[in-house]
């Protein structure tokens, strides 16, 4: 079942005159590639509905969602998990509240923290010295900190992890509710974990996907989820923070995406989780703890230098770290494809396995607020020159997007040298005068 796209293709088989946006009045664009996307184009007529005022064809297709998610309802989003995890803090915060941050969470979260004027207390990961790699959240230290901040009522985590990690989010969230709270999942990598029967959100009561990153749909397509909140409550916080044109192609390829993973695509997807099972037998590589069935995290002796020697094969991955190489598999990726990965991989032995000891993340020290530092007068100053500075943005390697130092903490010898260590190549930050 596909009920957005099924009205919007029914309304342009009936030839209307469109005096209306787009300027493109669905006919061939100048790029021949999106041609096919003119047609489905549209703006919010009477047949083709409102995202953000409710009714149909939307409130059929988001259900369908919402069903497959177990969720109370789903609000469609054309602006990436970025708009997602800003309305979920929207949704579940008010200005000046105390919140619960998994120090892994995307920048995208630490904006919300300046634009809501939200006070974080933050979660560390774990270092798991045996991987090179960040732990999960356990829901003992979500317990802990809630002892210790029973002010705090919502808690936001990131699960999966860029590396396919997932976190007990079930049993975080009896701790959360047992403090009145709620539990914010930034889900944005785990899109396709409900139709392969991984139970991944489970309690939480708001949930965040990235339907583009790993299914079939176009860039930026994204969703959110929600248990205990009105569907017109959420309708018109997303709008606050979404485009009033939103993308009518990019909604379509979220309904198709989902019908696809309820037929062929959950079978393909299946197939995929197998191979990916037996590419990580076969190399070095991440398979300790709960695991994204999909995600193939590779070990490397030299992050960047395996990376670089896959691209070359004409294998690209989604992103490297000095000790690990992140591929995402989906369903898309055919038999040949993975032929080829696997192929690639034989070539290069000598740059597979464990790298050498990498430190932990520091925690810079705080100086002032994220809303403090987002509105502060700055400087620019070379990476290398900011000791002691206090910084007026996210120091993030791209990806995975989470901040080393976020804005209104402390640049010291400390972060510099972790920089270094990781390869982060920006040589200039803003700073606070």
């Amino acid at each position: 079942m596909t009920p957005l796209y099924d009205a919007i293709r029914a309304f342009s088989a009936q030839g209307p005159v469109r005096l209306h946006i787009p300027g493109h009045k669905g006919k061939p664009l100048p790029i021949p590639e999106l041609t096919g996307a003119a047609a489905l184009d549209v703006t919010e007529l009477g047949p083709t509905g409102d995202l953000f005022h409710g009714g149909e064809p939307f409130d059929s297709a988001q259900r369908l969602w919402a069903e497959d998610f177990s969720m109370d309802c789903c609000q469609f989003l054309t602006g990436g998990s970025t708009l997602g995890l800003h309305t979920a803090l929207a949704l579940c915060c008010r200005p000046g509240d105390r919140v619960l941050i998994d120090r892994g969470c995307h920048r995208a979260v630490y904006n919300a923290l300046a634009l809501l004027d939200l006070e974080p207390v933050y979660l560390p990961r774990p270092w798991w010295e045996e991987e090179r790699l960040t732990s999960t959240i356990s829901p003992e230290s979500v317990e802990k900190a809630l002892t210790e901040h029973p002010e705090i009522k919502t808690v936001c985590i990131t699960s999966p992890s860029y590396c396919g990690l997932l976190c007990d989010v079930k049993e975080i969230s009896h701790m959360v509710h047992r403090n009145g709270g709620r539990l914010i999942v930034d889900g944005a990598h785990g899109a396709h974990l409900p139709f392969l029967g991984v139970d991944a959100f489970a309690g939480a009561d708001v949930v965040v996907c990235s339907a583009h990153k790993t299914l079939p749909a176009l860039g930026q397509s994204s969703l959110l989820f929600a248990n205990g909140f009105e569907p017109e409550q959420v309708r018109r916080m997303t709008s606050v923070y979404g485009s009033s044109s939103p993308s009518y192609p990019m909604m379509i390829s979220m309904d198709g995406a989902r019908d696809w993973m309820e037929g062929e695509g959950k079978l393909l997807y299946r197939r995929t989780a197998e191979r990916t099972a037996a590419l990580r037998e076969r190399f070095p590589s991440l398979q300790e703890g709960a695991l994204d069935p999909t995600r193939l995290t590779l070990n490397a002796v030299d992050g960047p230098a395996l990376a670089r020697a896959l691209e070359a094969r004409g294998l690209w991955p989604e992103m490297e770290d000095g000790g690990h190489v992140v591929l995402i598999l989906t369903g898309m990726d055919s038999g040949e494809d993975l032929d080829r990965l696997e192929r690639g991989l034989e070539e290069v032995p000598e740059l597979l396995g464990r790298c050498p000891p990498i430190p932990a993340p520091p925690m810079p020290e705080r100086v002032l607020s994220p809303r403090e530092a987002l509105f502060a007068r700055t400087e620019r100053l070379p990476l290398e020159g900011c000791a002691g500075r206090v910084s007026a943005v996210q120091l993030a390697p791209y990806p995975p997007g989470v901040p080393v130092v976020a804005p209104g903490e402390r640049i010291t010898e400390k972060e510099l040298a972790y920089l270094r260590e990781i390869g982060y190549n920006n040589h200039e930050v803003s700073v606070i005068l």
